[in-house]
């Protein structure tokens, strides 16, 4: 089919393609990183595996899945960039990767994912047609727990 003829997607399609794609994924959506934090990302175990969005080049008009929901979901929370988030069934969990206004180190990422279910910022609450926004953690608070107990502090 011709692409003038397509007609465009609604929010129900994109959100169940949106699903479909990432349900069980990690994602990471920013507004630009430190090429140095990205090439430490990649060093760090399964940090290849975190699919990353730059917020700054979201397609307003015709936004694909992901687009759709960094536009309408992530960034209406206003939390601070990077945002990690994880995809899974029945929630959506957000945590920011921000210390000091600056990105945290990479290798903190894991500690975070470990804590996720009960250290988030924000959880959506996947329903049949919408995403429920509910606040975890105050957002100043971004300490890895896991870590300082690791770590014996």
């Amino acid at each position: 089919m011709r692409f003038f003829l397509r007609r465009r997607q609604g929010p129900k399609w994109l959100r169940q393609q949106f699903l479909d794609r990432f349900m069980g994924r990690t994602l990471i959506v920013h507004r630009g990183l430190p090429p140095e934090w990205l090439d430490e990302l990649l060093k760090q175990p399964g940090g290849g595996g975190h699919f990353r969005i730059d917020a700054r080049r979201v397609d307003q008009k015709h936004p694909t899945p992901i687009e759709w929901f960094v536009r309408d979901h992530v960034l209406p929370l206003a939390l601070p960039m990077p945002v990690l988030v994880q995809v899974g069934q029945g929630f959506i969990l957000l945590r920011h990767l921000t210390r000091n206004e600056q990105p945290v180190h990479p290798g903190e990422i894991r500690w975070f994912l470990d804590e996720m279910d009960t250290r988030h910022h924000m959880r959506l609450r996947i329903t049949h047609d919408e995403f429920v926004p509910e606040p975890g953690i105050p957002s100043a608070d971004n300490e890895a727990r896991s870590m300082t107990e690791h770590r014996g502090l």
